[in-house]
């Protein structure tokens, strides 16, 4: 039922990125995590993205703090959706990282998520794999719903404990 890729310009980005990680997983959907550098490692960045179609992934998500090039990178070599995860930096708190990514020049776009936001990017992965599988739609279906039910629930408990204050 689909696979993502999700790639890192450092392992530092780990805790950033699990987040993704898990929601992809917990939905049943292959995911292939790498590290793979922009400026350290570009002759890998540009095989990754040439063959990454050949490999069977259908979305690609990208880490990557600071300059954050990596999502470009590797939105320049291949068709497939790239989303950006910007990633939080002592300098500017992410901000940096945020206008790298989503100040792509016309023609290479990299759909872009907040900063540390994996799971948003995991869960947008998913959405662009379920126009394609069905069944992965149902289960967003699903999720949006739990997620409303829980909301829901949460705002009687409120209304309950506020009548007892």
């Amino acid at each position: 039922m689909g696979k993502v890729a999700i790639i890192m310009g450092s392992k530092s980005d780990l805790s950033v990125v699990k987040p993704a990680v898990s929601v992809i997983k917990s939905f049943d959907v292959d995911v292939e995590v790498r590290v793979i550098s922009a400026h350290r490692t570009p002759e890998e960045a540009h095989e990754f993205s040439a063959n990454a179609i050949k490999r069977g992934i259908e979305v690609i998500i990208c880490a990557a703090g600071k300059a954050a090039h990596l999502g470009g990178v590797i939105a320049a070599s291949t068709t497939l959706p790239v989303i950006g995860l910007p990633v939080k930096t002592d300098m500017m708190g992410g901000l940096d990282s945020l206008l790298s990514i989503v100040q792509m020049p016309s023609g290479i776009p990299v759909a872009t998520v907040g900063v540390n936001g994996g799971e948003n990017a995991g869960l947008l992965a998913l959405q662009i794999l379920a126009i394609k599988y069905p069944e992965l739609a149902s289960k967003l279906c699903d999720y949006k719903r739990k997620m409303r039910e829980k909301i829901n629930a949460d705002d009687v408990a409120l209304q309950t404990e506020v009548e007892q204050l």
